[in-house]
């Protein structure tokens, strides 16, 4: 089998095969089941990335109270891509929350923007780019609430002083990537406010660095473990690298509450510390007033506000003065603790902006722009300048290997949009893609160009048509999710319309719930053939498995009269052949649900004269009752002239009645009534050039016999009047 060569010494192998030993992944099964369970697996592939885990119970040990045996097991698919989504969220349910949530905030931004357009056209003008923006922004808070909140465990009633951080609830990447997104693309009235708005993204969501990189956030948590057990902390390193860790970032009031735990400020040592107390308590001051060009901050956090740049600038030149005046105070030659000395200039050091302390304090080269923006660049703008700077971070503090955040960002900086859409799907899965579309379209003309121009390659549809058109191939594969597929594909103006009746046809429609969620979604977007199709194909699936009046009723809402004219035939036949009242009182309900209005059967009424006169044939067929048999004709003759008689049945009936037509004792009709029957046969031959016309299985002999008997018994009749 040919391949690609490979740099190993294998050149046939397919994929490269390298003898170091990796590490290997680790993918926990959540299955439910109470113990013992037996070691019973069996695996298999799935769709995708999944592999299907069926782990067993075993029978010998798992007894109920009753003391009978228990067994059975569960099925579980488990994604084997690290980099999927659902390794985040392992809860099948809560996942399926976010898909089915994110639904409708999607339909009513895609409702708006149809909307806005007709607009536009209507008043030959452009949509306004501020209103529009204001609904994407709408759109993305809305799913940004689905990914779930940050919920922080209840404040202590006394709180404990050496409590760094608190325990919050694990954060998610892909509600990290997604308010990445917002703060680039979506929030446009808060560009002036980009550089404050990661500070507070870094705050939420650093500690997702853990483990993969180094991070300031693990660092405060390994020194919190380690708080517990020291008594003096002005002499420990790590206090005083946890501090300026802290403060290099941003995060104030963690650094004041920490200076705060500086032994000068105990009761015992306020009477020979002061100057020290006097030089810490400086200090935390000086970080719990820094200037925040931001419009407000969160309750809790440090700072001082200012939405006016000239009065940032004010504030910004005088605090930075405040510190340069303590830098150069006599007040370090009184210290007597050299630790604190050190580690206090230093930290004023990162407050004026020391790129050397900054990169000593800092992790990673995204802590490192932090901390740019905070103490070195604060009117950083435009994204070409925050490319540059984030350039230079990552030359400073390189990382080894870079997270997928990381990566996402470097691609929003740079304006890459292949980079952010290629990132987006690897890591977080068609959802995201097919939903952040909408936020990259809003805030870049470059992304706007390349996601919604047509592509030959891609069988003509935009790169973002395409990509809504995987995500909702993903949702039809699912049984419990297929419902809102149609919402994705009726936003797809090329391939949508077409798809979604391909996945309307394949949906198993003789399950009446699935029906009827069928008819409605046809009915939303007009698909009017596709809903008279189901329901042609539950009608037949229903009448062939025993559920006549089902079968009947769907048949009927979709008006397939073909269908309908076969089974009143079938109806026909039956009364004919059955002529006791037990039976036809068992089809009796379906002629009923017939209705008068089929052109075959004629309804119900007809077909209850139709098995009277068979009841009054079958007594005359023994011969020699001439009063009965004049009786059967005259229904025979009331039954011809009744128009609600089908044109089909009129040979059936009088081949039925040949033996009165051609009575031994002499004729029983009358001329007018012969020359009724023989107009009817005419009209017959004359129907049979319509294309409508339904033949009826006789013999092939019948209409000759009945007009020879026709013609014998009108000779008869002129002969005796």
């Amino acid at each position: 089998m040919p391949g690609l060569l490979t740099g190993s010494g294998d050149s046939s192998a397919l994929v490269p095969f390298s003898p170091e030993a990796n590490t290997p992944a680790v993918y926990p099964l959540h299955h439910g089941l109470k113990p013992p369970i037996a070691p019973r697996l069996s695996i298999s592939w799935s769709s995708g990335n999944s592999i299907r885990v069926s782990v067993f119970r075993s029978p010998e040990t798992t007894k109920t109270t009753d003391g009978e045996a228990e067994v059975g097991g569960k099925v579980v698919e488990l994604k084997v891509s690290g980099e999927d989504v659902v390794s985040e969220v392992n809860d099948a349910a809560r996942w399926r929350r976010i898909v089915y949530g994110s639904v409708s905030p999607f339909a009513h931004l895609q409702n708006k923007k149809n909307a806005m357009a007709a607009l536009s056209e209507l008043r030959h003008s452009a949509p306004s780019e501020v209103e529009w923006s204001k609904y994407v922004l709408e759109y993305s808070k809305e799913i940004n609430s689905l990914l779930g909140n940050r919920k922080s465990s209840p404040s202590p009633l006394i709180e404990d002083p050496k409590t760094v951080l608190k325990n919050d609830e694990e954060p998610s990447c892909l509600k990290a990537a997604w308010e990445l997104l917002e703060i680039f693309y979506a929030n446009k009235q808060s560009h002036s406010w980009i550089p404050e708005q990661l500070v507070d993204w870094l705050t939420d969501y650093d500690s997702l660095f853990t483990g993969q990189v180094p991070a300031v956030h693990s660092r405060l948590v390994e020194f919190q473990t380690k708080l517990i057990n020291i008594q003096t902390v002005e002499n420990e390193a790590a206090y005083w690298q946890a501090i300026s860790s802290a403060l290099s970032i941003g995060w104030l009031d963690i650094s004041v509450k920490l200076l705060r735990l500086h032994g000068s400020y105990q009761l015992n040592q306020l009477g020979s510390r002061e100057t020290e107390n006097g030089l810490v308590e400086a200090v935390a001051v000086l970080i719990s007033k820094m200037p925040r060009m931001r419009v407000d901050l969160p309750d809790g956090k440090l700072g001082e506000c200012y939405y006016n740049k000239s009065d940032f600038m004010k504030a910004w030149e005088k605090w930075r003065a405040q510190i340069t005046k303590l830098d150069c105070s006599a007040y370090w030659l009184q210290c007597s603790h050299n630790q604190t000395k050190e580690n206090l200039k230093n930290l004023l050091q990162i407050m004026l902006g020391n790129t050397t302390t900054l990169t000593n304090a800092t992790c990673h080269w995204l802590e490192l722009y932090i901390a740019h923006f905070l103490y070195i660049r604060p009117f950083t703008s435009g994204l070409e300048s925050m490319h540059v700077l984030a350039q230079k971070c990552m030359q400073l503090k390189p990382t080894s290997s870079p997270h997928k955040l990381m990566n996402l960002i470097v691609g929003i900086l740079g304006e890459n949009t292949e980079v952010v859409l290629a990132e987006c799907s690897k890591s977080f899965g068609p959802w995201m893609i097919a939903h952040a579309t909408e936020l990259l379209t809003a805030g870049s003309i470059q992304a706007e160009i390349l996601l919604k121009e047509q592509r030959d390659n891609l069988g003509g549809v935009s790169i973002e048509e395409s990509h809504r058109l995987v995500y909702a191939q993903v949702l039809s594969s699912h049984a419990l999710t297929w419902q809102i597929a149609p919402i994705y594909l009726i936003s797809c103006m090329k391939h949508g319309v077409g798809l979604l009746e391909i996945l309307l046809y394949k949906q198993p429609v003789y399950h009446s719930q699935i029906l009827l969620k069928n008819i409605e979604i046809c009915r939303l977007y007009d698909l009017d053939s596709a809903s008279a199709n189901a329901m042609k194909i539950a009608g037949v699936h229903d009448w062939k498995h025993g559920r006549k009046g089902s079968g009947i009723f769907w048949l009927q809402q979709a008006g397939d009269e073909l269908r309908l004219n076969r089974i009143a035939q079938t109806l026909f036949d039956f009364v004919g052949k059955s002529i006791s009242d037990e039976s036809f009182e068992q089809w009796e309900g379906l002629i009923e649900l017939m209705g008068s209005e089929s052109r075959t059967a004629g309804g119900l009424e007809f077909l209850h004269k139709y098995r009277d006169f068979k009841k009054s044939l079958q007594q005359v067929e023994g011969g020699g009752v001439t009063d009965a048999a004049r009786k059967t004709c005259e229904s025979l003759i009331l039954i011809m002239k009744n128009p609600s008689t089908p044109q089909r049945f009129w040979l059936p009936l009088m081949y039925d009645s040949l033996k009165l037509l051609t009575w031994r004792e002499g004729p029983l009709l009358n001329v007018s009534q012969t020359n009724l029957l023989l107009n009817k046969l005419q009209e017959l031959s004359v129907a049979k050039l319509r294309p409508d016309f339904i033949k009826v299985e006789l013999p092939a002999h019948a209409l000759n016999s009945v007009m020879l008997a026709l013609a014998t018994n009108l000779g008869r009749a002129i002969l005796e009047e």
